[in-house]
């Protein structure tokens, strides 16, 4: 099975530039916890992701307003990426050796075409591979960023 069998495609996607509330709009709008962040509409080539934890983490547990942040500023970059021929076992290994939850799949011109989640692995792979890809993605890898209140 390849990554073009179970990826999602044409996903939402937003720009450097774009506003973190039309990006957790555009999170809500179509049921999803993170989207690829693009170099521009035109290429269409990922330059990062933002999720919903970056927004978190980045943003409101460091006291920054959300409302004067754009995508660019809060994203994971530099954007690690598969190909739609990609086999569904070395695009669990990418993520494991990465740490990521979603990663984007893009077309022979570099062009997002998709992206594939850990929800995605979990309902088209086996229970044995899903656990390893839980299990890898979700164990640290530095300390905690602990936040306290002031």
């Amino acid at each position: 099975m390849e990554v073009k069998d179970i990826m999602t495609r044409n996903p939402a996607c937003c720009t450097r530039d774009t506003n973190l509330q039309e990006v957790a709009r555009l999170m809500v709008e179509h049921d999803c916890g993170g989207t690829p962040v693009l170099e521009n509409t035109q290429t269409m080539k990922p330059v990062g992701v933002i999720t919903d934890r970056d927004i978190t983490c980045r943003t409101v547990a460091q006291g920054k307003n959300p409302l004067k942040m754009t995508a660019g500023d809060s994203m994971s970059s530099p954007c690690v990426t598969v190909t739609p021929e990609t086999s569904i076992e070395e695009c669990c290994q990418v993520m494991e050796d990465k740490k990521v939850r979603r990663i984007p799949v893009v077309d022979e011109n570099g062009a997002c075409c998709g992206i594939v989640a850990q929800a995605d692995i979990a309902k088209w792979a086996s229970s044995q591979e899903t656990a390893k890809v839980v299990k890898e993605i979700s164990s640290p890898t530095e300390p905690a960023l602990r936040v306290t209140a002031s």
